[in-house]
């Protein structure tokens, strides 16, 4: 237990470095720049040095005790700032993945629609374009055919499905639900407890990771938010600060497309197991049928 416990509270130190204290005082350092340097002297070093310097001096670096409060008052800054960001990040999650609550919601997904159906009357239109030049046996018929299928690849990266949220990652997190239920008439919503028990220990850990990216990016966009503040008084801060929102955006969308296509797969794989789990006769793959039973029973309806 001893071991155990020496073990448990060396995880949570490194997680509370890691998480809060280390990015935490970071961005201190960089707000005290800030303060220091301001617009004027955006790149005075020797300022920097003279602030240092000055404080070094100071009657109560000689003191013990004071150094000891000073430390402690930075890191108890250090993880309230860490904490806050992480609270930012949650709120940011909730925004890419539901959306501001409000008009802003309705007109950002109003938008994505619009897009999406102009993307794919634009695809349906080159692929019926394809489809004659084929049977006609036309000279530039290869080429409509690479048309077409520049036209899929341009709507899908607007949603794989009709957009239903008003951000990308939104409507990518939910397109398996959709999906599932199309090709096997399975509510992936009710049935994805069950697909987890099933699941072997090595995707539920790929699963865990691709969730965890996608919280860890929302939280680096929050950073990144917040170095815009220091910007107030010294400008190259908004430089910092939106490198690290792109960046944190760029790795939000590849952890929820990873996602995505790890929920999708899991139903692909498991649904027939799940189904013959619950007792129903399932040879081979999942059938819409089987796919609509299994929802029915899992539903419990009255």
């Amino acid at each position: 237990m001893t071991a155990f416990l020496n073990a448990l509270s060396g995880k949570l130190a490194e997680r509370w470095l890691a998480l809060l204290a280390v990015p935490g005082l970071v961005y201190l350092v960089a707000l005290a720049t800030a303060v220091t340097l301001g617009q004027r002297h955006w790149r005075d070093t020797g300022r920097l040095r003279e602030r240092l310097d000055a404080l070094a001096a100071a009657p109560g670096a000689h003191s013990a005790g004071v150094l000891a409060v000073c430390a402690v008052a930075v890191l108890a800054g250090a993880a309230l700032t860490g904490t806050g960001a992480q609270a930012v990040g949650a709120l940011v999650e909730r925004v890419w993945l539901t959306g501001p609550r409000g008009p802003v919601t309705r007109w950002l997904t109003e938008r994505r629609v619009r897009a999406w159906r102009a993307a794919d009357g634009a695809y349906r239109t080159a692929l019926v374009a394809a489809g004659r030049a084929r049977l006609g046996g036309a000279a530039d018929a290869d080429a409509l055919v690479e048309e077409a299928e520049a036209r899929y690849a341009r709507r899908n990266e607007v949603g794989l499905v009709a957009p239903r949220h008003p951000f990308w990652t939104g409507d990518r997190v939910t397109a398996p639900d959709r999906r599932v239920w199309r090709a096997y008439r399975l509510d992936l919503t009710v049935a994805w407890p069950h697909l987890w028990l099933l699941a072997p220990d090595s995707t539920r850990a790929e699963l865990g990771a691709a969730r965890t990216a996608l919280s860890t990016a929302a939280r680096l966009t929050a950073w990144g938010l917040a170095y815009l503040l220091p910007a107030v008084w010294w400008w190259p801060a908004a430089l910092v600060g939106a490198a690290t929102v792109a960046t944190g955006v760029v790795r939000g969308r590849t952890a929820a497309a990873s996602f995505a296509e790890l929920a999708e797969a899991l139903a692909d794989l498991q649904g027939a197991d799940l189904a013959r789990t619950l007792g129903l006769q399932c040879e081979g793959r999942l059938t819409p049928e089987t796919g609509e039973e299994v929802t029915r029973l899992l539903s419990k309806p009255d």
